[in-house]
């Protein structure tokens, strides 16, 4: 949320939108004053005087987030990145980083303002290489594989700070790895649920993430949901949603604590979309706008809002879709940057 753009502004009471203390996630009867660090940080005033309630107009507890689209396969594994703006906007190709080409990785955000890439293809087979993204988008060099190389597998964020891995294929499998607040990806954590590959996974509820869909077998698909405790624990399978059982869509968190499952093959390509709640209950089917996609990413970027992009419509393309806070996708966006399949995306903040 975010504090009202104009009139009265309170440190305490329980006012969304005027309140301080509901902005900062304190109780209502928890002490505040104007020099707390937290208070300062909000207002933006490091030190000195703090003018009420001028300085709080607009503020936001939330960051303002920035997204990277990464890797993925135009004519070749590629090591491409995008940067997303806060308002959507995605850039044009960044100069190919030192690590190494590969496609159907996955990406979180870890450490509130940094991101990961992970695992995937790159041009011998499965790797377990990962790259760290600096709040500044820059991509680092590889780190040396932790855990079992697989393609086809998803990433989320989970617990304010850290991230998960899991699933994939080669063989089919439902492992796990847990990426720390500093980008340590740990060994392999056995799995829990159904093994499937070309699946999705999003962080909804501000500390907790879900895995869903997928396939199980070259052509078996699946509904299936797995829900992820802020702990990093991953649960066993949900009841299948009402919504299509698909593989290869994408998914990202929205509207500060909701998640969004959109595309995906039937195995027709879609413009299927599933909302999450954000106590990770997954709705039936509604649509999107624009082009039937398959093998896309998604990923969070302004306050509240997301985007998906890049994947196949029966060609590799670059177009994405905006997503708003009420999760409605838009119509396509043309594309910017090289046409590929198979990237990974993730959330990141100054």
């Amino acid at each position: 949320m975010a504090l009202n753009a104009s009139g009265p502004i309170s440190l305490a009471g329980s006012t969304t939108g005027q309140s301080i203390a509901v902005e900062l996630g304190l109780g209502t009867t928890t002490q505040i004053s104007l020099n707390q660090a937290a208070v300062r940080t909000l207002a933006g005033i490091a030190s000195g005087a703090i003018i009420m309630p001028t300085n709080f107009w607009g503020k936001s507890n939330t960051p303002t987030k920035k997204a990277i689209f990464g890797f993925g396969y135009s004519t070749a594994a590629s090591a491409i990145t995008n940067l997303v703006s806060t308002t959507g906007v995605v850039a044009a190709d960044q100069a190919a980083v030192t690590g190494t080409g590969r496609s159907g990785l996955g990406a979180a955000a870890y450490g509130t303002d940094k991101a990961i890439f992970g695992f995937g293809n790159d041009s011998v087979g499965a790797t377990a290489v990962s790259n760290l993204v600096s709040n500044t988008g820059v991509v680092a060099t590889d780190t040396a594989g932790v855990g079992t190389g697989r393609p086809s597998l998803a990433a989320a964020g989970y617990g304010t700070d850290k991230a998960i891995f899991g699933y994939g294929s080669t063989p089919v499998t439902s492992t796990t790895n847990l990426v720390s607040n500093t980008g340590v990806v740990a060994a392999n954590t056995t799995g829990v649920g159904t093994a499937r590959f070309s699946l999705a996974a999003a962080a909804y509820g501000t500390d907790k993430a879900i895995f869903g869909f997928g396939q199980t077998t070259a052509s078996i698909r699946s509904a299936v949901t797995n829900l992820v405790s802020n702990t990093g624990v991953v649960a066993a399978n949900q009841a299948a949603v009402t919504g299509t059982a698909r593989s290869n869509p994408a998914a990202a968190g929205y509207g500060t604590d909701k998640a969004i499952f959109g595309f995906g093959a039937t195995p027709t390509f879609s413009t299927i979309v599933n909302l999450v709640s954000n106590t990770g209950v997954v709705a039936a089917n509604t649509s999107a706008g624009g082009s039937a996609t398959i093998s896309m990413a998604a990923a969070g970027y302004g306050v509240d809002t997301a985007i998906f992009g890049f994947g196949t419509t029966g060609a590799a393309t670059a177009i994405t879709h905006l997503v708003s806070n009420a999760g409605v996708v838009a119509t396509n966006t043309a594309g910017v940057g090289t046409a590929r399949s198979g990237p990974a995306a993730a959330s990141y903040s100054s």
